[in-house]
């Protein structure tokens, strides 16, 4: 299955991880609508499908553009990404830095 990546999908509204295929050949946004879909199907609609969703790399904290190909990311097998809401993550970057 040279055409498809296994990732980690982490999502924080649910609390859960799917390891899930996604293809190579779909733009971002695309992917990022298959992925709603299907995990409101898994989860007998715990997801609302119609939010804006970012998905972002886990390991470099990377926000991925929704017009770019799966392909020309740096998302490959094993990669851990994070499916957040637009709201979520304006909550997140509303909140000021802990300094110590």
């Amino acid at each position: 299955m040279n055409n498809k990546v296994l990732v980690k999908l982490i999502v924080p509204e649910l609390d859960s991880t799917f390891d899930i295929f996604i293809p190579v050949n779909e733009v971002v946004w695309k992917v990022k609508k298959l992925i709603a879909k299907s995990i409101y199907d898994l989860t007998n609609g715990d997801l609302d499908y119609n939010k804006d969703y970012v998905l972002v790399n886990k390991t470099n904290s990377k926000v991925y553009e929704n017009n770019v190909v799966i392909l020309d990311t740096d998302i490959r097998n094993a990669t851990e990404l994070i499916f957040l809401s637009i709201k979520d993550m304006d909550a997140i970057s509303n909140v000021a830095p802990i300094v110590m």
